[in-house]
């Protein structure tokens, strides 16, 4: 397809390939520095653990649409084997085959590509059936802990759940950062709370999917003038979905992962967080969110635990 001159346009003004040079393969996790984390650990005041994700299952979150992403499907190899002999300590094992980003999880960075490139001008034919991904795979992200901030755009807005058409923008997240009295900053992990999650958790795992709120095609720019290390929302397509702009699919996909390198992650739980920093009047927190280390992987599953 051709992409509209606006996109391009757009694509040229968040690209940081070759920023960090030529052999980078984790994009803007490189701004979180000692000093950051350092930083991100002094916002731990009372201790307080929210978990993130969403528990993993067969009633998990995908539906089928998204061709072949399962949900979980758990076996038991082992129940009890005395694998010593009779009245020996005795064993459980299990087994599990599910798509990388079954439930809450980030994207790295091939996880999709345009023009035939993937971040850093790789080609995007250095992915391989047998393989994987030869660059930027989720294997190469060896740690993310930094100072997540709660964007909670719902709560700004003064919903429990944003309209199913509503692109956040902006002017939206500089909303939320008022509502927080919170400053976004270079190294920071956000988190983009629109409430769409409740619609899972209340058992409606087809509403969850589509329409969706999600980000704006305007929101990659922020982020990039922000230099904002990776973000994550409580939404099946992380974007509004169907897109805003007529036959543009996944535009900011294309933004966040190709041109700017930052991962972004999807089905992320905020709810409790959410009740949690209204609580403790604060909306900044250390967060964790090391994904597992699947080599190849364009994706991984992750259990994010936010610290305040």
């Amino acid at each position: 397809m051709a992409f509209p001159p606006e996109f391009l346009a757009l694509a040229k003004r968040v690209n940081n390939w070759g920023r960090w040079g030529s052999d980078d393969q984790i994009g803007t996790l490189n701004l979180i520095t000692d000093n950051v984390v350092r930083a991100a650990a002094a916002t731990v005041r009372s201790g307080r653990r929210v978990a993130l994700a969403v528990p993993l299952s067969q009633q998990g979150i995908q539906t089928g649409m998204i061709r072949g992403r399962v949900n979980p499907l758990h076996s038991m190899i082992a129940i009890n084997w005395e694998m010593f002999g009779p009245d020996t300590v005795a064993t459980s094992d299990d087994v599990v085959t599910m798509a990388l980003q079954a439930g809450t999880h980030w994207d790295a960075l091939p996880h999709v590509s345009y023009n035939g490139r993937i971040y850093n001008n790789r080609p995007a034919d250095s992915i391989t059936a047998h393989g994987g991904a030869t660059y930027s795979a989720i294997d190469k992200v060896r740690h993310i802990v930094s100072r997540g901030v709660l964007l909670d755009v719902a709560a700004a807005l003064g919903v429990e759940r944003l309209p199913a058409d509503h692109a956040v923008t902006p002017e939206d997240l500089e909303l939320a950062e008022e509502y927080g009295r919170v400053r976004v900053r270079a190294g920071d992990l956000v988190l983009v709370r629109t409430g769409q999650i409740r619609l899972f958790l209340a058992g409606d795992r087809h509403g969850y999917g589509v329409p969706s709120p999600g980000l704006s095609v305007r929101c990659p720019e922020w982020f990039h003038a922000r230099d904002v290390a990776a973000v994550a929302n409580d939404t099946l397509t992380f974007e509004i979905f169907p897109p805003e702009i007529e036959n543009l699919w996944l535009p900011v996909h294309a933004l966040h992962l190709v041109e700017m390198g930052m991962l972004q992650g999807q089905n992320w739980n905020l709810e409790e967080l959410s009740r949690v920093c209204a609580e403790e009047q604060r909306y900044e927190f250390l967060l964790s969110a090391t994904p597992e280390p699947f080599v190849g992987g364009t994706g991984a599953p992750v259990a994010p635990i936010a610290i305040l």
